[in-house]
């Protein structure tokens, strides 16, 4: 058994942290809210499938693993480290927030975070499945999907990591469409999972993309199968938050917050944050919404 602490730049609330963004409720993903345990099935680059035990600790987050060399706990810990984004700095949005009744809870509560996928192509994958669908739609096609190509913990074949692009690039069209479910997402996948196996796309590159905001954007929506709302999904999980992921939720939260439950227009929504600049993806995703429904 591995077990280390890794620091996360303060404030720091892993609760929620984990439950910034619904990626915690999907596979291999999960998460006892009693316990505080986030558990996810890593496969390190070596090959090795391991359960990652997520906990709080004094300062930052306790990882509890299978034994691991020197080299694969420094991947581990690196993969950790983007999932949560430990040692992001908030002093700005922070700052921009306190005069937001609205935003209040944020700085007290550490929001601010979100969870990311170990790899900016499982991120990918998974906003791709929660493109004009329901939440449960999306939780069903990701466990199709690890079930079906994903690589088993040695002592659970019942739990499989995430699928490499490697492993999904050899699936077929028909065979995502029909067995795994996918839909009319089948043929991006695919393509998806090609180019980065190939090496034609790089995916984590994105990761530390030093390419000002619009042109990241840009790039993203070159990839087939993401149009806005999912170049804003994945620009925030990238801690580019210039954008709102304007989907069917977005537009009814704005609608009962200021218009009576009137249809708005993705415009509308825009404008309502258009004065958080920078920010305006992050206030949106944190702000205290009247309408619970």
């Amino acid at each position: 058994m591995t077990t280390f602490t890794l620091p996360a730049r303060q404030p720091f609330n892993f609760h929620n942290a984990v439950r910034s963004h619904g990626w915690y409720q999907v596979t291999p993903f999960h998460y006892d809210e009693a316990a505080s345990l986030l558990t996810y099935v890593l496969r390190l680059s070596t090959g090795k499938v391991v359960e990652l035990r997520l906990t709080p600790a004094t300062d930052g987050i306790q990882v509890e693993t299978a034994a691991l060399t020197r080299a694969e706990q420094a991947e581990a810990s690196d993969r950790v480290d983007w999932m949560f984004g430990l040692q992001r700095d908030f002093s700005d949005f922070y700052a921009a927030t306190r005069h937001e009744p609205k935003l209040a809870h944020v700085e007290p509560n550490a929001y601010g975070r979100v969870l990311r996928s170990p790899t900016f192509f499982e991120d990918v994958v998974r906003t791709i499945l929660t493109t004009n669908t329901l939440w449960a739609a999306t939780k069903r096609m990701t466990l199709n999907l690890v079930n079906q190509f994903g690589d088993p913990l040695p002592n659970d074949s019942n739990r499989r990591a995430f699928p490499t692009p490697e492993r999904l690039a050899g699936a077929s069209e028909e065979q995502l469409r029909n067995e795994t479910r996918l839909g009319y997402r089948s043929p991006y996948l695919i393509e998806l999972a090609r180019r980065a196996a190939s090496g034609e796309l790089d995916l984590e590159a994105f990761k530390t993309s030093d390419l000002p905001t619009l042109e990241l954007r840009k790039e993203l929506l070159k990839i087939k199968g993401i149009g806005a709302y999912a170049a804003a999904n994945l620009l925030m999980i990238l801690g580019r938050p210039d954008f709102i992921p304007i989907d069917s939720w977005a537009a009814k939260m704005v609608s009962h917050e200021w218009h009576d439950g009137q249809p708005v227009t993705p415009a509308e929504v825009e404008s309502h944050f258009e004065q958080w600049g920078q920010w305006k993806g992050m206030a949106y995703w944190f702000w205290n919404w009247s309408y619970q429904g």
